[in-house]
C-alpha cells in the first residue's frame, strides 16, 4: 500500500528536524521603520506567534546600504541588526521553531530615493519598470548603474558577511533571493544582464555571481544550512522575461547546485500564464524534481488541497505559504482541524505598527 505524505509529517532538512511540511515564505512587511532598520520586539512576535510552521524563511533582509530597495525592511549588515535578529530568533526557538533569514539585494528593483539621489546598482544600466515602495510613496524606477567587477566583488563578500551575521544572530539557516527579479536574477536573464565581460553573455558567466556566494559560503557556514530561492518562469513581471536560453540556464544552475549539498532549492511556480510560450516551464516543481537531488520546497497560491496533491505526486518535499501564514498565526492548526482562515487586511501589509501585523487572531481567541 502506498503512503500517503502529510502535510503535518515531520521532515528531515539534513540535520534540522522540522515538526511538519509546511514553510512560512518569506513576506516583505516593512515593520523596521527605525533609524538602524533593525529587526524589534514587534517583529520578534510576529514571527514567534507562527513558530508552528515547520521552517520560518524571513522577508527579505538586506545584505548592504546598497541593497535596499524597499522602505522599512531590516538589514543584516550591522551589528545593531544582528543584536535586533537575535530577539526574532530566540522568541521562535522559545517555541520550538526552525527559522532562516532571506539575504537579498534587490538591485535594479530600487530607486535613487534609497540611495541618496544615486542610481541604484544593478549588473547593467536598464530601467526594470517596476513601481518602488520609497519613503516618500511608490514611485516609477529609474535607469540603474551598470556594477564594476569590484562592485560585484564587493556584493559578493557582502552575502558572505550577511551569512555569517545570521548564524552570530542566531538564525538555523539563511535563503539567498535568486528570485522575483531582483539582483541574482537581474544576472541570471538576459533582458537585465547586458555585460560582455565575465559576468555576461554565456549561460556559465551570467550564473557566476551564484556560485562565486557559494563557493565564499562554504568557508564560513555550512552549507547544509543553506537555501536559494528561484523563479524559473517569471516573465512579463519585476523586470523580468524569459528568453530563447531560460530553461536551459536554469537547467545549469539547478544540476550545478546538486555539487553543493544545500538545505533545499525553493522554487516558485509561474506568477503569469506561460502556457503558450515555450521558453518557460509550466509545472516548474515537476519539472526540476527530475533534475535536483535534494529538498524542494514549492510555492504559489497553495492551500491545503493542492499542497497536499503536490507532496504525494512527489514533486515537492515541503510547501511554503505566504498570505495564509500572513494572516493565520496559526494555519498549521486551522489546516489540521479545516477551520476557516482569517481574511488577509491588504490595506496593512506593509504599514508600520502592530495593525495587521501581530493581531490576527488565533482560533482560541
Amino acid at each position: 500500500m502506498s503512503h500517503t505524505t502529510s502535510l503535518f509529517e515531520h521532515f528531515q532538512l539534513n540535520d534540522l528536524e522540522l515538526e511538519n511540511r509546511m514553510v512560512m515564505a518569506p513576506l516583505t512587511r516593512s515593520r523596521s521603520d527605525n533609524p538602524e532598520h533593525t529587526a524589534t520586539e514587534l517583529n520578534a512576535k510576529y514571527y514567534s506567534q507562527r513558530a508552528s510552521a515547520g521552517l520560518i524563511i524571513t522577508e527579505g533582509t538586506v545584505i548592504s546600504e546598497e541593497a535596499v530597495g524597499v522602505i522599512n525592511v531590516p538589514g543584516i549588515y550591522s551589528q545593531a541588526q544582528i543584536e535586533g535578529w537575535k530577539l526574532t530568533t530566540s522568541a521562535v526557538h522559545e517555541k520550538g521553531g526552525k527559522i532562516f533569514a532571506q539575504l537579498w539585494h534587490t538591485g535594479a528593483n530600487s530607486h535613487p530615493d534609497h540611495h541618496n539621489g544615486n542610481a541604484p546598482l544593478a549588473p547593467s544600466a536598464y530601467n526594470p519598470n517596476v513601481e518602488v515602495f520609497t519613503p516618500t510613496g511608490f514611485k516609477k524606477s529609474e535607469s540603474s548603474r551598470a556594477m564594476s567587477i569590484d562592485d560585484i566583488k564587493q556584493t559578493v563578500s557582502d552575502f558572505k558577511q550577511g551569512a555569517i551575521n545570521a548564524f552570530e544572530a542566531g538564525f538555523d539557516g539563511v535563503e539567498l533571493h535568486g528570485a522575483n527579479g531582483y539582483l541574482l536574477q537581474q544576472f541570471f536573464s538576459k533582458n537585465s544582464n547586458l555585460r560582455e565581460d565575465e559576468y555576461g553573455g554565456s549561460i556559465e558567466n551570467r550564473a557566476r555571481i551564484l556560485f562565486e556566494i557559494l563557493d565564499e559560503l562554504k568557508n564560513v557556514v555550512n552549507l547544509s544550512r543553506v537555501g536559494i530561492r528561484l523563479n524559473p518562469s517569471l516573465n512579463g513581471i519585476m523586470g523580468i522575461s524569459v528568453d530563447d536560453e531560460t530553461i536551459e540556464f536554469y537547467n545549469y544552475v539547478v544540476t550545478k547546485l546538486n555539487e553543493y549539498g544545500l538545505a533545499y532549492i525553493h522554487l516558485i511556480e509561474p506568477f503569469t500564464d506561460v502556457s503558450n510560450n515555450q521558453n518557460a516551464i509550466q509545472e516548474v516543481a515537476k519539472y526540476f524534481r527530475k533534475i535536483y537531488n535534494g529538498t524542494i520546497i514549492i510555492n504559489r497560491g497553495f492551500n491545503k488541497e493542492t499542497a497536499t496533491k503536490i507532496l504525494n505526486d512527489g514533486d515537492a518535499d515541503l510547501v511554503s505559504f505566504g498570505v495564509p501564514f500572513l494572516a493565520n498565526p496559526d494555519l498549521v492548526e486551522r489546516f489540521k482541524i479545516d477551520a476557516p482562515l482569517n481574511a488577509p487586511d491588504q490595506s496593512t501589509f506593509y504599514t508600520p505598527g502592530e495593525k495587521g501585523y501581530t493581531d490576527y487572531p488565533f482560533l482560541s481567541e
